[in-house]
C-alpha cells in the first residue's frame, strides 16, 4: 500500500483544552475592546466627535468608521469566516497606525495600541484554529 503525505492530507494536530481556551480568551478581549470602540463611534457622544476631529477626519465619519468596525468583528467571531475578519480587522488597525503616527501622537499609548489589539486577535486566532496552525508550521 502506498500513501501520500501531502500537507493537506496530514491529519491536524488536535487543539488541547487549554490552548483553546487561551485563544478564547485573547480573542475575546480584542473583541470587547473593539465591540465598545465600535459602540462609541455608533453613538457618536461629543467627545468622539471631538476626537475625530483632532485626528483630522470629519466628525461625521464617526458613525461610518463604527459600523464598518462592527462587520469585521462580526466578521471575526464567526469561526467560518475568522480568518477574514482578522485580515479586514489587520487592515482598519493599519488605518488607525497610520492615523496616529500622522497626527504625532505618543508611540506607546497610541501608536503601537492597534498593534498590541492586532496581536491578540492573530494569537487568539492561532491558539484556538489548528487549520490556521497548520498554515503556519513549517512543512515536514
Amino acid at each position: 500500500m502506498v500513501t501520500n503525505v501531502l500537507a493537506s492530507e496530514r491529519p491536524m494536530e488536535p487543539v488541547s483544552t487549554k490552548t483553546s481556551w487561551s485563544g478564547r480568551i485573547l480573542s475575546g478581549l480584542a473583541v470587547a475592546f473593539l465591540l465598545f470602540d465600535a459602540a462609541i463611534k455608533l453613538m457618536a457622544p461629543k467627545e468622539v466627535l471631538a476626537a475625530h476631529d483632532q485626528l483630522g477626519f470629519p466628525p461625521e465619519l464617526a458613525r461610518s468608521l463604527g459600523t464598518l468596525l462592527l462587520m469585521c468583528v462580526v466578521t471575526y467571531v464567526i469561526p467560518r469566516t475568522s480568518f477574514l475578519g482578522a485580515v479586514l480587522l489587520t487592515g482598519y488597525l493599519g488605518g488607525a497606525i497610520a492615523t496616529h503616527v500622522r497626527v504625532g501622537s505618543p508611540l506607546f499609548s497610541h501608536v503601537l495600541f492597534p498593534v498590541y489589539v492586532a496581536a491578540f486577535i492573530w494569537g487568539g486566532l492561532y491558539l484556538r484554529d489548528a487549520r490556521l496552525r497548520e498554515l503556519l508550521l513549517p512543512r515536514r
